[in-house]
């Protein structure tokens, strides 16, 4: 078990940040706007902001409706500079629109898109030219309902030669993690081979079935789990679920995980759908909280991050405190990526786009939003290649409220300073 970082809790308000839209032929881009979500975590948004209920007698009590930043007090470890602690984000255009429950992006060689659809299973490639989509094919065995159905999706790291993409999908019995061969030259809808099924038994719920899956630059695979609404699952070191997992591309434990013979990475997790690493090779993941805080954490192997004891900055030892953390309307927070020196947060209930500026290991400032109310429910952010992001909205999957043109991918400059 690492040794438990001391953690310094420092209430901020924030103010709006403006962000600059611009309109695409694919669909026309909402104006900023100032409203924020309200609802259970992963819930359906709305333009009221409700104040956030007491904290339990584990957690810190809020003291103002605002997000908080948690910094480390140990010197951080040799990196980059860090991140200014102000940026600005301008919506450069519309890259495509009618999605329908988007969940998982990933971005091909060559520029064009991979975006699976949660509820009809099917994966859809975008083009980077003109936003056009096809049909790739239909991941077969999923179930959807509630938060589960097609969710996650990656690219091998050797994609260019071995055209495999890997999966995270529930079925009527657990989730999963499933590899298929890519096959461009077969017609539309069918380019997708058998499922080869890696990874099967990660609990499953109609709430908290986690879904992130991403490669890492170790070369292994990456997953995040949620406790299926079963909150001891996230303490038992024998199942896979309220867990990050590190796999062999095979599905396999990965060798070099804390607990031998384990894909066990970290544990004490609520509902991990976010994961993302910086320029040192840090992993970084976000967290669903159940009433009160929300929370982005740096993952070290073998960490416990809490749930169900506690939930957000608790100072207990034996837990890992997070990084950054925000109340529960401000956030739900699911995709997040990592781009200009900062962790970009992708938020549902909260309608927004969060930036933790990193130092090293912790925060480098207040977390700032953007985009609050524009777009609706955000579910997934992605680095373009080009130092901007994607960002993909989710109004469509039954907790949202769609508006034309729903739902959509977003390229976002993002600049600093």
């Amino acid at each position: 078990m690492p040794r438990r970082t001391a953690a310094l809790l420092v209430a901020i308000a924030l103010g709006s940040v403006a962000a600059v839209g611009c309109s695409s032929a694919a669909a026309p881009d909402r104006a900023a706007g100032s409203s924020s979500g309200t609802g259970a975590p992963d819930a359906p948004a709305s333009a009221s902001t409700a104040a956030s209920p007491s904290a339990s007698s584990s957690s810190p009590s809020p003291s103002a409706a605002a997000p908080t930043a948690v910094a480390s007090t140990e010197a951080p470890t040799p990196s980059s500079p860090p991140a200014p602690a102000v940026a600005s984000v301008a919506v450069r255009g519309t890259v495509t629109d009618g999605l329908k429950s988007p969940w998982g992006l990933a971005v091909l060689p060559g520029g064009d898109l991979l975006v699976s659809e949660r509820d009809s299973a099917r994966i859809l490639r975008v083009s980077a030219k003109d936003g056009g989509k096809a049909v790739v094919g239909t991941v077969p065995g999923v179930t959807s309902g509630g938060e589960g159905g097609l969710l996650g999706l990656a690219l091998s790291p050797d994609f260019a030669t071995d055209h495999r993409v890997y999966v995270y999908f529930s079925t009527g019995s657990d989730n999963r993690i499933a590899r298929l061969d890519l096959d461009p030259s077969r017609p539309a809808g069918s380019q997708l081979g058998a499922p080869t099924v890696l990874l099967s038994g990660i609990p499953h719920g109609p709430r908290h079935n986690g879904g992130r899956i991403a490669f890492g630059p170790d070369g292994f695979l990456y997953a995040g789990t949620g406790d299926a609404n079963d909150r001891s699952l996230a303490q038992d070191r024998d199942s896979l679920g309220g867990k990050v997992l590190r796999l062999t591309r095979d599905g396999t434990p990965a060798p070099g995980n804390p607990f031998p013979g384990s894909p066990v990475w970290s544990l004490g997790h609520r509902n991990v759908q976010g994961l993302a690493w910086d320029q040192q090779g840090r992993l970084w993941a976000s967290e669903f909280g159940q009433d009160t805080w929300d929370e982005l954490n740096l993952i070290t192997p073998g960490g416990n991050y809490g749930w169900p004891t506690v939930e957000g900055t608790a100072g207990r030892e034996g837990f890992t405190d997070p990084v950054a953390q925000w109340h529960t309307a401000d956030a739900s927070p699911s995709g997040i990526a990592f781009a200009d020196g900062a962790v970009w947060v992708a938020a549902l209930r909260g309608t927004r786009l969060w930036r933790v500026p990193l130092d090293g290991d912790r925060a480098a400032g207040a977390p700032q939003e953007f985009l609050n109310g524009d777009y609706g429910r955000l579910r997934t952010v992605a680095a373009d290649g080009d130092g901007g992001l994607l960002l993909v909205t989710d109004n469509t999957d039954g907790r949202g409220s769609p508006r034309p043109g729903d739902d959509r991918i977003l390229r976002l400059d993002v600049s600093a300073g």
